[in-house]
């Protein structure tokens, strides 16, 4: 597998800091310096330099740059221990995400970062790589270290885990970000999901297309959910019935295994009547364009959900208000209230001139 380009940074110079190349002390080189040196976005060297600090390997001054800490933690749990010791968990809150494969991941993480440091709020960041295992693990790591509330961007997957549960019973200051809890209170911030498919499905059904291919992920939370009402809605409005032989519902195993562009081939191949498709997200919508263009399928027209310039048109979410709206709920907690609730955001529909 290769290395994530923010995790060979942060390698890099965990490294360096080993050898004693750079000591305690030392002014690490900017984000802009390290985003040019290894021919990254400055988002990603960013992102290297949080992690760096999260675990205790370099303390980031507001207005002078990062610098290698004094003491350096010889394990997690050493340095869970500093952390109490110190109170640097005071004011800090942590961000979960479930990868950082995408622009929205990054777009996400860059936000909310953003948004806590103007709100005086350090971040704590994990990334769960979309393990329902190493979720739990990082809630309750973070949780035990005694950080004041979480954003969590929950992974795909039926059910919440019982740690995010537990936050919520709790009444622990927690943000849902994309998805919710049925049935339960909690805080959460979502995009448009089933306003957003409506308009994409109700645009191609006016254009004349009528054998409209839908491709997602297996619907396993309220995202998924609401994007699939979003396409049989766009249908029952204008008194046309719902052919679900053209839906293409991939497992989460086999997009774990990497057989979605085989399955995908597959499903086009017995469905030549497809005049038009619209996947569910951007990873999708990558697959889908490989298999057209190795099927030389110009003529299927292709929207989807989330910024992408070569499809016909597609959905854009404004994950800066996502992010500010998530500060915002979860500052709210922290003062002392709790009104749980569901923030919609509204999403727009874009056609690739």
């Amino acid at each position: 597998m290769v290395e994530a380009l923010y995790m060979r940074i942060k390698h890099d110079i965990i490294n360096q800091i080993q050898t004693g190349d750079l000591k305690p002390g030392d002014m690490i080189a900017t984000e802009k310096n390290l985003a040019e040196r290894y021919g990254v976005s400055q988002i990603t060297s960013k992102h290297a330099l949080q992690l760096l600090a999260a675990e205790g390997y370099v303390e980031r001054l507001r207005g002078k740059g990062t610098f290698v800490k004094a003491i350096q933690p010889a394990t997690d749990v050493e340095a869970n221990v500093a952390y109490k010791h110190t109170n640097q968990f005071r004011n800090t809150i942590a961000l979960i995400l479930p990868s950082m494969k995408t622009n929205i991941d990054q777009r996400l993480l860059d936000g909310i970062e953003r948004y806590c440091r103007e709100a005086e709020l350090n971040v704590l960041i994990s990334i769960s790589r979309e393990s329902s295992i190493e979720e739990k693990k990082a809630i309750e790591r973070f949780r035990e270290s005694g950080v004041q509330g979480f954003i969590i961007f929950p992974v795909e997957q039926e059910s919440y885990s019982d740690a995010i549960l537990r936050l919520t019973l709790d009444r622990y200051p927690m943000v849902l970000i994309d998805r919710y809890l049925k049935e339960i209170k909690a805080y959460s911030v979502s995009s448009d999901n089933m306003g957003g498919v409506h308009t994409a499905i109700s645009k191609l059904l006016q254009l004349g297309h009528t054998q409209i291919a839908y491709i997602s992920p297996e619907i396993t939370n309220t995202a998924t959910d609401e994007r699939a009402k979003g396409y049989e809605h766009a249908f029952i409005d204008v008194g046309m019935s719902i052919d679900k032989s053209l839906w293409c519902m991939l497992s989460l195993q086999e997009i774990d295994a990497g057989l979605s562009e085989q399955k995908i081939t597959q499903f086009l191949l017995e469905h030549p009547e497809i005049t038009a498709i619209f996947t569910v997200n951007a990873y999708l919508a990558e697959i889908v364009k490989r298999v057209l263009a190795a099927a030389g399928r110009k003529d299927i027209v292709h929207s989807t959900f989330d910024d992408v310039d070569y499809v016909f048109s597609y959905i854009r979410q404004q994950e800066e208000k996502i992010c500010q709206e998530s500060v915002k709920l979860l500052l709210e907690q922290l003062e002392g209230v709790y009104e749980p609730r569901r923030e919609y955001i509204e999403v727009m529909y874009i056609e690739n001139k």
